[in-house]
């Protein structure tokens, strides 16, 4: 990946964090994956109510954005985007101000086009850029994705993040197991967490995927690097990467399709086999005080 030619990476690095946006991925809902064109100003609006109701919004899920389908085709007689009337009568001002008065942050998708090789250009105008075609709700799609995004870990860091596109937690295509291990795996890659589902009737078990603060504090760890996978075999992998304060981060991963056990060694995920250490179980929320062979179904 080649940004500029003259542009060293430390350079580039600084130029993003300079605007003080995305030290850490972004958090927050994104309209496409369940409501695709379907979307309205009524229907944001109840979305932003939810995200704050639903204590979403208090752990981190702060932008709220308008993907495809929120413009009219054509622009003023100045060249700029205009608001369907139809869908959002009130205008995007309107809209912000009910947004930026709950406490969140609006987001508008457009695009450009026209600009070949985004690879060699895009790095100095956003703070992520997708790295994958779209997301489906399907366990083929999250895995695939999952591979393709894991190429790319060298390049993400604060300021800068490999996006494999939204979540597809709580629209319905998958078990809980396979949403719980499709959170874990975006946390884990640092991607932005961008909620793709209905959150005004989302489970209450969907809540708590979406919501679970350990998982979303490895995600924003200030350190800011991308995990990866590190051994794969017959379906099982083991993910790993740093954290801050000396902490290391691992996912012990099932893609198969039955249940069975996956070890990993202290000196897999760069830990000393000589020294203590306390294991944690996030989604257990509970220590462990003896060595582990971990089970995933």
């Amino acid at each position: 990946m080649n940004f500029r030619n003259n542009t060293h990476q430390a350079e580039y690095t600084q130029f993003l964090l300079a605007n003080g946006v995305a030290r850490t991925p972004p958090m927050g809902w994104n309209s496409w994956n369940h409501f695709q064109c379907n979307i309205n100003e009524s229907t944001v609006k109840t979305i932003v109510d939810a995200l704050v109701s639903t204590g979403l919004a208090a752990v981190g899920y702060k932008y709220v954005n308008l993907d495809d389908c929120w413009a009219e085709r054509n622009r003023d007689w100045r060249g700029n985007l205009r608001a369907k009337s139809s869908t959002f009568p009130s205008g995007i001002k309107t809209l912000a101000d009910y947004v930026h008065a709950r406490g969140l942050k609006l987001g508008i998708y457009s695009d450009a086009g026209g600009q070949e090789n985004p690879a060699k250009w895009a790095g100095l105008y956003g703070n992520a850029w997708r790295t994958t075609g779209d997301i489906n709700d399907t366990w083929e799609s999250i895995t695939s994705i999952a591979d393709q995004n894991n190429i790319w870990g060298r390049y993400a860091g604060p300021g800068k993040w490999n996006d494999p596109d939204m979540l597809e937690v709580g629209n319905g295509g998958m078990s809980l197991e396979e949403y719980r291990s499709h959170f874990s795996i975006w946390a884990v890659m640092k991607a932005p967490l961008l909620i793709g589902c209905d959150v005004r009737s989302a489970s209450k078990e969907t809540l708590q995927i979406l919501g679970n603060k350990e998982v979303i504090n490895v995600n924003q760890d200030p350190m800011g690097v991308q995990g990866r996978k590190l051994r794969s075999k017959d379906g099982l992998e083991v993910w790993a990467g740093p954290l801050s304060r000396k902490r290391v981060v691992v996912v012990l991963w099932n893609r198969g399709r039955s249940v069975a056990p996956i070890s990993v060694t202290w000196r897999d995920v760069g830990l000393s086999p000589y020294k203590p250490v306390i294991v944690r179980d996030l989604w257990g929320y509970v220590c462990i005080y003896r060595r582990m062979l971990a089970r995933m179904g």
